[in-house]
């Protein structure tokens, strides 16, 4: 911080001495470590303050263009999504012109195995290449039940469950 060597130092000393006298040199000297040690941490706080908000102001740019780049990415999506639903409502609108107004309701398709048993049960039309191949076993098979339903039906068989032994 200063540039002292000892020379210097040392004619500090001898002044402070011969000003102060012996009996209060020590009490000064202590008074004035205590607050050049103030002063230090003082200083090195205000440098700890200043590298923070340096910081801040790097991070809140940072912030910034992500923020914009955030911007910019949602408005193309939205421009791209409001462009798809234009052509799918100009889609919708030629194939309505051309097939005529009348609509047949959609008739619902089974999708998984299950599903096309329970189809077939009901009575709703299948696919052409959707036909059921399940036994009641693989149907069974491919069920899935809560852990409380499968508790269940292992004590409705006999079954018992293993037990933790506790310590």
């Amino acid at each position: 911080m200063f540039d002292v060597g000892i020379s210097e130092i040392a004619v500090i000393g001898v002044v402070a001495l011969v000003v102060l006298g012996p009996e209060r040199l020590p009490k000064v000297a202590r008074t004035a470590g205590h607050m050049f040690g103030r002063l230090q941490r003082y200083v090195a706080n205000v440098k700890a303050d200043i590298n923070r908000e340096m910081e801040m102001s790097d991070f809140s740019k940072v912030k910034e263009e992500v923020q914009s780049a955030v911007k910019s990415f949602e408005q193309t999506i939205h421009e791209h999504a409001n462009a798809v639903n234009a052509e799918a409502a100009a889609i919708e609108k030629s194939a309505g012109e051309s097939v005529g107004q009348t609509k047949a309701p959609p008739t619902p398709v089974a999708l998984s195995q299950i599903d096309l048993l329970t189809a077939q049960e009901e009575g709703l039309p299948l696919a052409a290449t959707e036909k059921p191949t399940t036994t009641m076993v693989e149907r069974k098979a491919l069920e899935t039940y809560s852990p409380v339903q499968t508790a269940q039906q292992s004590f409705d068989l006999g079954i018992e469950t293993p037990r933790r032994i506790s310590r």
